[in-house]
């Protein structure tokens, strides 16, 4: 297959998209919007669940002054709102706005140190033009029905350092769903990554979208050391005129299953740095290298399934290129949490050119390559019926009691991180056995975690808490390695469950009674 450069390919793929910027008010609308359809799925329905601002107020913007004023106006950082977004935004109309439940920027849509919020593109749709979508120390965001183009990190103007979507810092169960994202070339043209994700970033799906016309798709994890991102769903998008990282993962757990991949021009799924990758019912075309783990020796892995290699070329090993053909085997298994249906991979560049993207009616598949309008009503957790190939969440078989376990506090000594925290704590407060030092969230929800540098048996933990402002009504404990549930629970105190072997287990806060203060997070073989 022959090359060009990434200005001359791109370029020639791309139309130019001029939207008059719009200058309207926020509108409070009485009641919630239809516009955010059906639930979460993949690895977003986990941990929790991923739904935005359900239940909270809804308001429409106009513009990117107007989406962060909108986020600024709550009462809290975590009030559930959903934002309906019409017209064009771009660096004219996106401004710094201040308040106690906000940390926005100008230039950039600043989604920072929050939570429970929906970002939904209406009417005649929602155009970020060159300015990207920062996520950052936050949780539960729902994207859905934008478009994001031409956001730089070099040259004029820039935003998110070159990011479309970008995602860092302690980020938790993020769902990007029919969106649009595009560049208009590679690095050299100033772009970066379309959708990335790095420090701490868990429980994605990128659902129902398209990412074209870039020189980098996207990655998960900014180096080989950094390993703390995972946990990430990908399904029914199109990838289209990609150079590589489609995407990149370094470290973690991902599923990509009825993804439409069309010209990838240098590499593709990267698997490396002992990430794992579930590859299944995908149609790869007129491509090249579109699995392996590329630019490295440092290994990653891989399963395959059901997927359709049409016109892929494959280049010879080498010690830091290893692509997965020309006949692709599997050299790993991968399991997933959840349950989902399974699109035939030959019927994939049809199903998804009918439903991925931005102005699509939101419409999903039913499994059957049929596209269909979604529920109405967004859930947290509902999944379609599993396939033979799904590992719906096992019902959790632990016992919630009050009675401290014996032996060993495993967590001493450990590592540790968490969702968010509040100022003046410290997730390392959990693992130091002193009662008088403690983590808090930033709110009344959150996570935190303890993790060890290999694979350690436990089967109980006992959580104590710190007097303060609030108190844990409702929990959840889950694998940090495989995101299942090992227990849940409504007060905190001591749970028993199977032994079980992980290098990381994580303490989910799902209801408290205000700003809860948890001491110790203690685990015990």
């Amino acid at each position: 297959m022959g090359r060009r450069s990434p200005s001359t390919r791109l370029q020639a793929a791309l139309a130019a998209l001029a939207v008059a910027a719009a200058t309207g008010v926020i509108l409070t609308i009485p009641e919630a919007s239809a516009a955010v359809a059906a639930g979460a799925t993949g690895y977003a329905s986990q941990n929790g669940g991923t739904t935005g601002g359900a239940g909270g107020q809804t308001v429409r913007a106009t513009t990117g002054t107007q989406i962060h004023a909108a986020l600024c106006g709550r009462a809290s950082s975590s009030t559930p709102i959903t934002i309906q977004v019409e017209g064009t935004i771009n660096h004219a109309n996106t401004a710094k706005v201040s308040g106690t439940s906000c940390n926005t920027a100008a230039g950039v849509i600043e989604l920072k140190q929050i939570s429970n919020v929906t970002l939904v593109g209406v009417g005649a749709g929602a155009v970020f033009d060159q300015v990207g979508i920062h996520i950052r120390e936050s949780s539960n965001i729902i994207i859905q029905n934008v478009t994001v183009k031409n956001v730089k990190k070099s040259g004029s103007p820039t935003s998110n350092g070159g990011d479309a979507i970008g995602m860092e810092s302690d980020v938790r169960n993020v769902w990007v769903d029919h969106s649009t994202l595009e560049a208009s070339g590679g690095e050299s043209e100033g772009f970066d990554g379309l959708f990335d994700m790095k420090d701490n970033t868990q429980y994605v799906t990128l659902s129902y979208s398209v990412l074209r016309n870039s020189g980098r798709g996207g990655l998960v994890g900014s180096s080989e050391t950094e390993l703390s991102n995972g946990f990430i769903t990908y399904h029914h998008n199109l990838y289209e005129n990609i150079d590589s990282r489609a995407p990149l993962l370094r470290g973690g757990t991902a599923h990509m299953y009825d993804n439409h991949y069309r010209q990838l021009n240098e590499s593709g799924i990267n698997s490396r740095a002992g990430a794992h990758a579930k590859v299944e019912n995908n149609y790869f075309e007129d491509s090249k290298d579109v699995l392996g783990t590329f630019y490295t020796d440092a290994a990653g892995y891989w399963q395959v399934a059901g997927n359709v290699f049409d016109n892929v070329t494959w280049s010879p090993k080498g010690t830091d290129y290893n692509p997965a053909g020309p006949n692709p085997t599997s050299n790993a298994t991968v399991s997933v949490p959840y349950a989902y249906t399974l699109d035939s991979a030959s019927c994939v560049p049809d199903v998804v050119a009918r439903t991925a993207g931005a102005g699509k009616g939101l419409l999903v598949s039913d499994g059957s390559c049929t596209p269909q309008s979604p529920s109405p009503t967004p859930t947290a957790t509902a999944s379609p019926t599993p396939t033979a190939t799904a590992s719906p969440t096992p019902t959790p078989t632990a016992t919630a009691t009050t009675a401290p376990p014996s032996g060993t506090n495993l967590s001493i000594g450990a590592g540790s991180d968490g969702s968010s925290k509040a100022d003046g704590t410290s997730y390392g407060n959990v693992r130091d056995g002193n009662l008088s030092t403690y983590w808090s969230p930033a709110g009344t929800t959150g996570s935190v975690s303890v993790k060890w540098g290999s694979p350690t048996t436990i089967s109980s933990v006992r959580v104590r808490e710190a007097a303060g402002a609030g108190t844990v009504t409702g929990w959840r404990l889950l694998n940090g390695n495989t995101g299942a549930v090992l227990a849940t629970g409504g007060a905190a105190g001591t749970a028993t469950f199977p032994a079980t072997a992980l290098s990381k287990v994580t303490f989910e806060i799902t209801g408290a009674t205000g700003t809860p203060r948890v001491a110790e997070f203690e685990t015990y073989a």
